[in-house]
């Protein structure tokens, strides 16, 4: 799949967005309550992130469309 990323799109509770975790790259929905924070996978096999400290979380930009890709 590719993902279309808006950089310009000030993140907010529930969107999609593509974060740098300790220097790796992830895509989640993002939760934030009350000053905390969460990275939510969708896919039950990945762990959600919840980051701890000393740990860096950069939100890198919010997703705006998914293009699938199928085998030809």
């Amino acid at each position: 799949d590719v993902l279309l990323v808006d950089r310009a799109i000030k993140p907010s509770h529930g969107q999609i967005v593509v974060a740098v975790v300790d220097g790796d790259f992830t895509c989640k929905q993002l939760w934030q309550r009350g000053g905390r924070l969460k990275l939510k996978a969708a896919n039950p096999t990945f762990a959600d992130i919840v980051p701890t400290e000393g740990q860096t979380v950069e939100v890198w930009g919010v997703v705006i469309a998914a293009i699938k890709q199928f085998k030809r």
